[in-house]
């Protein structure tokens, strides 16, 4: 028996060594993911993959149009409503709507976010706030929109700030809501110890509290901005004669449901790319932040 087997023998219990064990390999360079996983993180699979299913819906709505199961009337052809957006923007109407509508929604989240920013943090780090004001903004919260349609026309007319109002009564509350609930919850630990630096105030707010709920504040955005585009709609009732919630309606009474359905897809396909952009924000900010 040799000594280097002797000396291995002794290094373990009862002088017996079983078979080396195997190490990991060292990748020598970044390390590949595979696997659907991995596919599912690299970016322009994922946007081809979310493009599929709206393909699909597509190519079924133009078989079902072929078919002709329901008439043109209740379902137009995609190609009918192409034609309807093609005919607007000749006219110069299209773009009109889809910007006036834009700036309607950018105007109300904007302030309505910024108000449920700062609410949310009176109430989420005050409980006397909280508790006097706690129960008005749930009462508040509960109406339906259109039931404050009539009494805003009655305080502001029927002009630009009833409308931007509307929306930002849409944004405020996803905003607010999320803002106060994650406050509550931050490490209280963490609190004390940036106190113990000397930090108060507002600029415990900045430096710690609001970091610290980074990923909810945002998650509240994306909220406030979905609900500010389907406040659009109800706060383009208010004798509105621009914007595609009054397409909408235009169409509707006028029985031109290709323009119906080129709204409809208009605010789906605005909303979604004005979500993605603050989706690019939160990443941005949680990497920074959070």
């Amino acid at each position: 028996m040799s000594d280097s087997y002797l000396t291995a023998s002794s290094a373990v219990p009862g002088g017996v060594q079983g078979p080396p064990a195997a190490l990991p390999p060292q990748p020598s360079g970044p390390e590949r993911k595979t696997g659907p996983s991995g596919a599912l993180s690299i970016g322009w699979v994922r946007v081809l993959l979310g493009l599929l299913v709206p393909a699909l819906i597509l190519a079924l709505w133009q078989l079902v149009s072929v078919q002709g199961v329901f008439s043109a009337v209740q379902l137009p052809s995609p190609g009918a409503v192409l034609s309807s957006a093609v005919d607007l923007l000749e006219r110069g109407e299209l773009g009109t709507h889809i910007a006036i509508s834009t700036q309607r929604v950018l105007t109300g989240f904007a302030a309505g976010a910024a108000l449920g920013l700062a609410l949310g943090a009176l109430l989420g780090l005050s409980r006397l706030a909280d508790v006097l004001l706690g129960p008005l903004f749930g009462a508040i919260r509960a109406v339906p929109s259109l039931a404050l349609v009539p009494l805003l026309i009655l305080w502001m007319g029927i002009g630009e700030d009833s409308k931007v109002t509307l929306i930002t009564i849409g944004a405020f509350f996803p905003v607010f809501t999320t803002v106060s609930l994650a406050l509550r919850h931050v490490d209280k630990n963490l609190v004390e110890a940036a106190r113990a630096f000397g930090l108060n105030g507002i600029r415990l707010l900045t430096t710690v509290q609001l970091p610290a709920v980074v990923p909810a504040v945002f998650s509240g955005l994306r909220l406030a901005l979905a609900q500010s585009w389907l406040f659009l709609v109800a706060a383009e009732l208010i004798a509105s004669s621009m914007g595609l919630g009054f397409l909408l309606t235009d169409s509707q009474n006028n029985g031109r449901t290709d323009r119906m359905f080129l709204a409809i897809v208009l605010l789906a396909v605005i909303g979604k790319t004005t979500d993605a952009l603050l989706g690019l924000a939160e990443k941005w900010a949680v990497k920074k932040w959070a």
